[in-house]
């Protein structure tokens, strides 16, 4: 049985994870009102640039840009957004878990780019080939932010190295649900609902590909935007929640070693009681 010393020890190391883990509790739920609110408002803009590609299907095609092109040839691209921190329950987990899965499921080949520190390292331990990497998205990511990233994915496209390039990231759908997602980024494929709108009604200044040629890169950077926005919203909430079950663990602890603590301080003053007596009686 351990000794009142090394109780009172783990007693007041668990006061003190608790005071920690209770703090980081709050940092993150203050952070993630901001994240989410970031979130939710740049959703609707996506939903928008969608519609306006669906609109625009009726009457383009892979001939007004390459973007829109579907290739046979080429190795899929898969870009894996995680964060570069921890301390967020199974978040960052059960991406990579789902984006092995993805890979699993590829019969050509497949190469990543890694956004985040945990999703380079599984990849590094899976031995799977990353064309890049770049660090985690800030606490408040900004569409600058991404634009590097796009222009590779972009490029790589372009000429051809990618036949294909998809998205995985954890989507922000509540506080306590953050659901794996994949997106396809390229070829960039507008959404199939265009029903009642009619065709060849948009008159193109001064030509279609023109138009493309602005439209499209902003959208691969708009996704891009969306998914760092989603990701950061859903570590923050995920950590939060893990924070708080830490806290509440950290308390049935204490109340565990401090019960401990009472029966060991019982026993030993029994005894002591025990002794004296014994030696009252000898004398």
């Amino acid at each position: 049985m351990a000794s009142q010393r090394d109780i009172r020890r783990r007693i007041q190391s668990s006061r003190n994870i608790k005071q920690i883990t209770r703090a980081m509790q709050f940092v993150a739920a203050s952070k993630l009102k901001r994240a989410q609110e970031a979130t939710l408002a740049a959703r609707p803009y996506a939903e928008k640039l969608d519609e306006v590609l669906a609109d625009a299907a009726i009457v383009l095609s892979g001939e007004d840009h390459p973007l829109l092109v579907r290739r046979e040839t080429g190795k899929r691209l898969l870009v894996l957004v995680t964060t570069d921190r921890g301390l967020a329950g199974a978040l960052n987990t059960n991406t990579i878990r789902f984006a092995a899965q993805q890979i699993a499921e590829t019969t050509g080949e497949t190469t990543t780019v890694t956004v985040g520190r945990k999703g380079r390292d599984a990849m590094r331990r899976s031995r799977m080939p990353i064309e890049a990497h770049f660090d985690g998205f800030r606490e408040r990511p900004t569409f600058a932010d991404v634009l590097p990233l796009a222009r590779l994915i972009t490029d790589g496209y372009l000429d051809e190295t990618f036949g294909r390039v998809d998205i995985i990231y954890s989507h922000f759908v509540s506080t306590l649900v953050q659901r794996p997602t994949i997106d396809e980024l390229l070829p960039i494929v507008p959404r199939e609902d265009t029903a009642g709108i009619p065709g060849n009604q948009f008159i193109f200044e001064p030509n279609p590909g023109a138009v493309l040629e602005q439209l499209l890169p902003r959208y691969v950077a708009t996704r891009l935007f969306q998914a760092a926005l989603e990701t950061t919203a859903s570590f923050f909430s995920s950590q939060m929640v893990a924070m708080k079950n830490a806290t509440e663990n950290a308390e049935e602890l204490i109340e565990d070693l401090t019960l401990e603590y009472n029966k060991v301080r019982q026993s030993n003053i029994t005894r002591e009681m025990i002794e004296i007596a014994s030696g009252a009686q000898a004398g």
